[in-house]
């Protein structure tokens, strides 16, 4: 793995966070403030996705949604959907945002884990130790140490495990299926599988005004997931992956500025120590010889 990989990586993982954080902001918009169901918020932002996607699939060929591993594709798709309602319950259920976004930077320690153990990738001890300041630092954030881990808690934790697995579903596709297969399978197949859960809570057409915030949430999520596939597919899953903790600035940044919502106290000893973990292995990656190679 080559520095001009790992700079591609780390860069469309940032962006892609980004991207995550800009729709982070519109569902809280939609559920919280203007109180649509976030099973429906869901299901409106990734057809709205998958919609927008409609003229690439259309352009590349269908050929493009052709493959040799359809059941891959569908257990992904399946957990990144269990995945984002459990998100999306968390945003809905009044626990902090800093809170749900911090407990959700626990998926690099369980994609490390799984790169090691599934995916036969050698996990570098600056690897590890970049997850663990960034998991320090999401502790922090989510002030366990004098709250504990609640009930509402769960469901950030949740979709960390499976957005987590799902994550190394997308490097395993990526390494014989190009990114757009990848991406339009998962925009494709989502649409199906939240319309099922928006009808099970009780199915909202929206109004003018959600449809708004609902069409631009979709655009800036499809933009996310083609940047998330691209991260994976330019380098090794345990390297581009706390590069993901990043999001948590991005979110602070979005919150703050749009509803007036920023950290207090040491909640910025924890973000100082997730940037730090990921400057640390961007600086490691810097000399070849510290980056490990797939086994």
């Amino acid at each position: 793995m080559n520095q001009t990989n790992l700079l591609k990586g780390a860069a469309f993982m940032v962006l892609a966070g980004i991207c995550f954080a800009a729709a982070n902001a519109i569902t809280f918009v939609i559920t919280a403030q203007l109180g649509f169901r976030p099973q429906s918020d869901t299901f409106w932002q990734y057809a709205i996705a998958a919609a927008f996607s409609l003229p690439f699939v259309l352009r590349e060929g269908l050929g493009k949604l052709r493959t040799k591993r359809p059941i891959l594709h569908i257990i992904r798709v399946i957990l990144s959907a269990l995945g984002v309602q459990a998100f999306v319950m968390s945003l809905a259920s009044g626990t902090p945002i800093w809170q749900v976004i911090a407990l959700v930077m626990t998926s690099p320690i369980f994609v490390l884990i799984g790169a090691k153990v599934f995916l036969g990738e050698i996990v570098t001890p600056a690897r590890w130790i970049a997850a663990v300041v960034g998991l320090g630092g999401a502790s922090i954030v989510a002030n366990l140490w004098t709250t504990g881990l609640t009930a509402a808690m769960i469901y950030p934790v949740a979709a960390a495990v499976l957005w987590a697995a799902s994550s190394l579903l997308t490097k395993v596709l990526t390494r014989t299926e190009q990114a757009p297969t990848v991406t339009l399978w998962l925009l494709v197949l989502l649409t199906p599988i939240n319309a099922g859960l928006s009808v099970q809570a009780g199915f909202e057409l929206p109004s003018a005004q959600i449809l708004g915030w609902l069409v631009l949430g979709g655009i800036i999520m499809m933009a996310a997931q083609y940047l998330l596939t691209w991260a994976y597919a330019a380098s090794d899953a345990a390297l581009v992956q706390p590069f993901d903790d990043l999001k948590l600035i991005s979110n602070i940044l979005i919150y703050g500025l749009a509803f007036g919502y920023w950290p207090e106290g040491n909640i910025w000893a924890g973000v100082a120590l997730i940037l730090a973990g990921s400057l640390y292995l961007l600086w490691s990656g810097r000399n070849p010889q510290g980056v490990a190679v797939p086994a």
